[in-house]
């Protein structure tokens, strides 16, 4: 799954960053990536596909958290704009198949 490699890639990251970062951004950005995989298996589980893609859209919203995380540690100096760019291209991907599964799970009410 996408999101959870993405997942293991961000907290890697955040793993590295300086030690001044460990209650900032580091937490910051190791929950967010976290929340993206847990608000998928916890919508996985709700009653309706219209609450399911509640869920999805809110790991959406936490992915777009990982992408601000990101550009600030960028602007701190703490990873090179080719890296930057890097976890950027993976994060639109990710983007783009949750937002494409939210779709399908609300028009035709397919589920994981």
């Amino acid at each position: 799954m996408a999101a959870k490699s993405f997942r293991k890639k961000i907290r890697r990251l955040a793993k590295d960053l300086p030690e001044s970062e460990r209650y900032i951004l580091r937490g910051q950005m190791s929950r967010a990536a976290d929340s993206i995989c847990l608000n998928i298996s916890e919508g996985s589980n709700k009653l309706s596909d219209i609450e399911f893609s509640k869920y999805l859209n809110t790991s959406e919203t936490s992915l777009e958290e990982v992408v601000c995380c990101l550009d600030l540690i960028l602007d701190d100096g703490h990873i090179t704009e080719p890296e930057f760019e890097g976890y950027l291209r993976e994060a639109e991907e990710l983007g783009a198949q949750l937002i494409a599964f939210g779709k399908k799970v609300r028009q035709q009410g397919i589920r994981i």
